[in-house]
């Protein structure tokens, strides 16, 4: 019962590369720079203005929402995410640590599961 107790919510966010859902503490928030620019920028203190898009830190996740255009649809078009690559090289060891956990929040298309 004590275990009940020590457990907060958790808000649970979507990553837009592999489309499964996950704490919004695993993932790292991204903005659009402003005034019409294609620029993506990680918001590392998840408190910039604007709308937001949500993404693993893994390189698979990124490929995955580059390869899907998901970055222009999230975030009013634009899709220049050489931010978030930096970004990503600088968290990232070695190893690519994608996130397994989670559902995805809506199923494939064509899938019937």
């Amino acid at each position: 019962m004590t275990e009940l107790l020590h457990t907060r919510h958790q808000p649970v966010r979507t990553c837009i590369g592999c489309r499964k859902q996950g704490k919004r503490s695993e993932l790292i928030r991204l903005v659009a720079e402003g005034g019409g620019s294609p620029v993506v920028l990680v918001d590392e203190r998840r408190r910039m203005a604007g709308r937001g898009a949500w993404l693993h830190p893994s390189t698979t996740c990124l490929t995955l929402a580059s390869k899907r255009r998901a970055f222009a649809r999230a975030l009013a078009g634009a899709s220049e995410v050489t931010a978030v690559e930096r970004y990503l090289a600088a968290v990232i060891p070695l190893a690519d640590t994608h996130v397994k956990a989670g559902k995805p929040s809506k199923p494939e298309s064509g899938s019937e599961n």
